[in-house]
Order: structure tokens, then sequence, then C-alpha cells
């Protein structure tokens, strides 16, 4: 398999539902117009807390500073899993299971912090940039290396990285997050480019104005939760939301995957989550990686979210328990 570190640097960033009103308009270009601020790489998360923004330095230019944002220190590198060949955004995703193993736990070993963003098409690791040596030493061993750079595919030696830099040991055993899982049933949809304007007001009814309360998240699990999450990165588009919500769209132009199957969440963190902290997305991926159950993992500035095939909610509920209750 080949690992490639996309040409995107992001940053991540949360706005304060009160505040949507100032950015409306920049999200609204960033949304339906990236030609004309040329950002490549945008995705946009409600949660019941916030906004939350990953985007490229040409879109982050378009968001004004004010106190309803707030900005992570670092900037983030994207990395993108090639097997076969297969082009990052050639086939709809099979799962951050299926990096588990390869990726995701030799960076939580070696104290590399990372977000995921899962999408229809695939799943992107997101590594903090001045982490970048650590993460092509780490996982050279598994993966050849190339950096894209306009567009093409350049090999990245480990010498290179290696220079200067010392292979960091290994990091304390991270601590095991409290999860709940709310009772909506979510939706993993693509639309194709040519047909996002026939779904733009739907789209903005209900990121901008379709709100409910804010919920304060409880132990155990929630009746529902507000969450929706559009992406738009290299001119592929992803979607989640959940069945209810899908019934706002026409159902001729959102595209699904064949089976149509449905998913159920599950939520990490009974607090707001560090960007320090490493091990968060292992703590999900590595057992259900275990027992071969495939799921979608989204990142945001405060939480954590994997999304898992219905039918299995119930098996990796459990699974995460036991997991909590033997590390005690």
């Amino acid at each position: 398999m080949d690992l490639h570190i996309l040409e995107h640097r992001v940053r991540v960033l949360s706005l304060a539902r009160r505040g949507l009103w100032l950015y409306t308009h920049p999200l609204l270009k960033l949304l339906f117009l990236p030609q004309r601020c040329r950002c490549k790489f945008f995705s946009l998360t409600e949660t019941p807390e916030d906004y939350t923004i990953m985007l490229d330095e040409e879109g982050f230019k378009e968001l004004p500073p004010s106190e309803f944002m707030q900005v992570a220190d670092s900037t983030w590198l994207v990395l993108s899993v090639v097997s076969n060949g297969c082009a990052p955004s050639g086939c709809q995703a099979t799962g951050v299971t299926k990096i588990a193993r390869s990726v995701i736990a030799p960076l939580a070993e070696h104290h590399v912090s990372v977000l995921m963003l899962s999408t229809y098409q695939t799943d992107f690791i997101l590594v903090r940039e001045r982490d970048l040596p650590v993460v092509i030493l780490t996982l050279a061993g598994e993966f050849d290396i190339y950096k894209e750079e306009n567009g093409e595919s350049i090999p990245v030696p480990c010498d290179d990285a290696s220079n200067g830099f010392l292979k960091p040991k290994s990091a304390p055993s991270p601590t095991l997050h409290p999860v709940q899982s709310p009772q909506n049933r979510f939706c993993i949809l693509t639309v194709a480019p040519d047909t996002l304007p026939a779904i733009a007001t739907m789209l903005i009814d209900v990121l901008f104005y379709s709100h409910s309360p804010p919920k304060e998240p409880g132990a155990g699990d929630l009746d529902s939760i507000t969450f929706f999450s559009f992406s738009l990165i290299e001119g592929y588009i992803s979607i989640v939301m959940d069945a209810e919500t899908q019934k706002q769209f026409p159902s001729d132009l959102l595209l699904t995957s064949s089976s149509g199957e449905l998913w159920r969440m599950v939520r990490i963190g009974g607090q707001p989550l560090g960007f320090d902290e490493c091990g968060i997305v292992a703590q999900i991926a590595e057992p259900l990686a275990a027992v071969d159950i495939s799921a979608y993992y989204i990142s945001t500035f405060n939480f954590d979210h994997a999304l898992v095939p219905e039918e299995g909610i119930t098996e990796v509920i459990e699974l995460l328990q036991k997991r909590q209750e033997s590390s005690r």
C-alpha cells in the first residue's frame, strides 16, 4: 500500500452557534462557489455544541476573525492510504477500521495525535505539520510514502525525515473516554457536483436555519443528536445526515452505497477532547478492526464520532464497554 501526503495545509476551527450569522456569507461561498476562493479542502460539521470547520489555507482566508471563532494552533497535513492503484477519491471508502492496524495504532504508539475525516469516497488522516517527520519514520516500514507536489507524486525517502529527529519513545497508555450512542440512524451519501444547485436551498435550510435547542450530553444513550456533516474535497462531495433529515431531500439526487445501509453513531468523550491527546481514534478503531466491523470516523473540535452499521451497534457498545472495564 502507498501513503500519500496531500498538498493541503489545513486549519481546524470551531464556530460558536451564536456567531453563525457572521459567517453565513463566506460559508455559502465555500459550499457552493469554491472556484471563487480556490478552496480544495472544505468540511463543515454541525454538532450540538458548535460547528467544526476543516479547510485549507485558501479557504481559511475567507473567514474573518471574531470572538465566535476558535482556531486550533497547529496546521494539519492530510494523509491518504492508496491501495491497488486506486486514487484517494476514486472509490467508496471501506471504513477507518481497515487502516487501524497499519496507520492509526502505530501513530498512537508513537504519541502522534491524529484527526480523522471519513467521507463517502475515502478516509483522510490529519496530522500536525510538526509531527510529519515522526509520521514518516513510523510508517515507512509499512508503506511506500509519497508527497503530492503540483499534482505529481514524489517519493519521500525515510532518511530525509530522520535528519535531526529522534524517534520518540512509546507513549503511555491513552485515556479511555466514555462513549454514548444516540438513537439517530444516519446515512452516508454523495451527490454529483452538477446536481448540487438542485439541493442548495435544502442544504442552506438544514445548515443555517433548522436549529434544535442545544442538548447537554449526558451519560448513557441519547434520544437523538444534532449532527450534519458536509465535505467538498477536490471536487468530491460527501454528506452525513440522519435518516429524518434525509427525507427533506429528493431521493433521486442522493447517491448511497449499493446496500443502502443505515448507520448508528458512537460518540467519544464525556467532556471536550484535547488536540494534544493521542490514541482517541485508536480506542475505537482497534477493537472494531479486531472483529472486522467497518466504521466511518469524523473528528470535530470537541468530540469524536464513529459511525457503525446499524445491525452492529449493540455488539460495538458491549465491546467498548468491556474494554473500558478491563482497563480500570
